[in-house]
């Protein structure tokens, strides 16, 4: 019940400057659980924004009252990648053992903040729902560790795809659960839940 709500929250976006990519924001009100109402748009163009900066952006609200305040920093990623099971990080001995120095017992005061990093290797689903009229579905699988989000590519009418892909993230909080969901892409429409497991980080 605010017209002038503070939410305070942070989250992070993985862009790869490849693409062209726009921040959509989109503001609701929700009276019930049954009734949400649009209250707003706005866009941010990524490209646009200096980088290794905190950029400060009060953006009006597209064909609505009012406007939306947000910070924006643009910085390289550290610790986030993408890669084929031929290339893991972890699979390269050498890289494994200056990893294990790094995480040594003798080390863990140099950097509080780096707990550690978190390997997953998306290999294939099985059996999945057929989402689609053809008796097929179009799955992805998207990876959310914190506010950290990754996914695989689509792979297109087929119900045991394999993507073999693997993921790494930063751990910012041991306590983290790790959620693995499978959608079927559905063209312009959002896509249709296929699935999902949550692996707490303490049971690996």
């Amino acid at each position: 019940k605010s017209a002038n709500p503070q939410w305070r929250e942070q989250f992070d976006f993985h862009y790869f400057s490849d693409r062209k990519d726009m921040l959509d924001i989109e503001v609701w009100r929700k009276d019930n659980k049954k009734h949400e109402e649009l209250l707003g748009t706005c866009k941010v163009d990524i490209t646009a924004l200096p980088t290794k900066q905190t950029n400060r952006l009060e953006l009006p609200l597209e064909k609505h009252l009012g406007s939306l305040l947000m910070l924006v920093a643009v910085a390289p990623c550290t610790g986030v990648s993408i890669s084929d099971l031929c290339v893991c990080p972890l699979g390269d001995p050498a890289e494994r053992k200056q990893i294990s120095q790094r995480y040594c017992i003798k080390n863990s005061f140099q950097d509080i903040k780096d707990i550690g990093f978190l390997q997953v290797k998306v290999l294939k689903a099985a059996d999945l729902l057929a989402a689609d009229f053809s008796g097929k579905s179009d799955p992805f699988c998207v990876l959310e560790l914190g506010n950290d989000s990754l996914q695989t590519h689509t792979v297109y009418k087929n119900l045991n795809p394999e993507w073999n892909k693997v993921f790494t993230f930063p751990i910012k909080d041991i306590h983290d659960v790790l959620e693995v969901t499978v959608f079927d892409e559905d063209g312009d429409k959002p896509p249709d839940f296929l699935g999902k497991v949550a692996i707490p980080l303490l049971s690996v």
